[in-house]
């Protein structure tokens, strides 16, 4: 396996894990600019769209429920929603064309929406959701986009977490016929991606996007709406009285990594970095997924070129890989 470890290493952002959303933006101006939030109308991407909607940007919001979203968003100005279902490939085109046709010009898109530890559920094609919701939906999503992603400005923020620490890509089976457990389906999908962002950084050359995955660190939010309290509890995320517990963060901090990624000006020569706590990360010392960092399988270009392959021929999309690799 060849990893790229070497390049994860702190760059001294003058940020931190407790930093905010607002926080990292202080000085930044986004009037003008467009971004693109999925799940931005909950948890960390709600955080998400507030502060870059508060920095100027024009925030649109891609939602599932489109009137949650609507009701979510009331009384914050700049934002508007539109609705698409990452699981429904058809949707994610249906959007894209809304957008391209628009003659919109996109400067930012986090992909944030997912799902966590949900029971065993197949879309599309039979498909394993965790890896079609959090992985191949944003991919067909960012191609279908691409052509509207600002040349030499764009960036895509692809929300990863350290769930990775748990998987690899299957490759003999990610879509777990053979057995299915809720926990390393979530896992495989952030370490899709994180690879995502990597290969994409690699494809898109010197006009853009530059790509970017975080660790969002832990964050009590819905996206946990899946792990029944009692086994949160076991787990340790918070105490009898509901307190989280130490060394998790708030919604504002939470998303600080993925606002820091898409807006900092000392990451334009880091694209394809895998960062956390407002900076590069790390690679990891210990399997303390707390503590974080990054683990080597997350880092494997081999590995990503080879989900960049399987994810065009599930999804029918391939923007990026028409254009010869820079370099980077």
């Amino acid at each position: 396996m060849t990893t790229t470890t070497a390049e994860q290493r702190r760059i001294g952002s003058g940020h931190g894990a407790w930093s905010t959303a607002d926080d990292v933006l202080k000085g930044i101006s986004l009037e003008g600019r467009t971004a693109i939030v999925t799940g931005g109308y909950s948890g960390l991407g709600l955080a998400a769209t507030r502060a870059l909607a508060r920095a100027g940007a024009r925030v649109l919001v891609p939602a599932r429920r489109p009137r949650a979203a609507a009701a979510a968003l009331d009384g914050v100005p700049g934002t508007e929603v539109a609705a698409l279902d990452l699981a429904d490939l058809e949707s994610v085109r249906a959007f894209a064309d809304r957008v391209l046709d628009a003659g919109r010009a996109v400067d930012l898109l986090i992909a944030g929406a997912g799902i966590m530890a949900c029971p065993e559920t197949r879309v599309g094609p039979g498909w394993e959701a965790h890896f079609a919701v959090n992985h191949l939906g944003h991919y067909a999503l960012v191609n279908r986009l691409a052509p509207a992603l600002t040349p030499g400005r764009a960036r895509v923020v692809a929300v990863a977490s350290s769930g990775h620490f748990l998987s690899g890509v299957r490759w003999h089976d990610p879509h777990f016929h053979e057995g299915y457990d809720r926990w390393l389906a979530y896992a495989q999908s952030k370490t899709a991606n994180a690879l995502f962002a990597l290969h994409l950084d690699r494809l898109a050359g010197p006009r853009g996007p530059r790509a970017f995955a975080v660790h969002p660190g832990s964050v009590l939010t819905p996206l946990q709406r899946h792990v029944p309290r009692e086994e949160q509890l076991a787990q340790g995320w918070f105490g009898p009285d509901g307190t989280p517990a130490e060394g998790f963060k708030s919604p504002a901090q939470g998303a600080a990594t993925a606002v820091w990624a898409a807006t900092e000006p000392l990451l334009a020569d880091h694209g394809g970095a895998y960062c956390q706590d407002c900076d590069v990360a790390e690679p990891a010392t210990t399997d303390d997924m707390l503590i974080g960092g990054v683990k080597p399988w997350v880092r494997d270009p081999e590995a990503a070129a080879r989900l960049w392959e399987l994810s065009a021929e599930l999804t029918g999309v391939d923007h990026f890989a028409q254009r010869a690799p820079s370099g980077r």
